[in-house]
């Protein structure tokens, strides 16, 4: 759970940095925004969270 508050927020910050910096309009980011919450409520979202916890576990075992 962890893990998870503390993606989120960094991506929030990366996506509120972009549309700050205008790198990233407005619009796209919406869409975005409303696909990945499409894409959570589907089949493969048990995929996409597992992938993410073995990457940031592969990259905690680094450090």
């Amino acid at each position: 759970m962890a893990l998870t508050v503390s993606l989120a927020l960094f991506a929030g910050i990366i996506v509120l940095f972009l549309l700050r910096t205008g790198y990233l309009r407005l619009w796209p980011a919406l869409a975005a925004a409303l696909f990945g919450f499409t894409l959570a409520s589907t089949g493969v979202a048990p995929t996409i969270t597992s992938t993410i916890n073995s990457v940031a576990g592969w990259i905690s075992s680094i450090g």
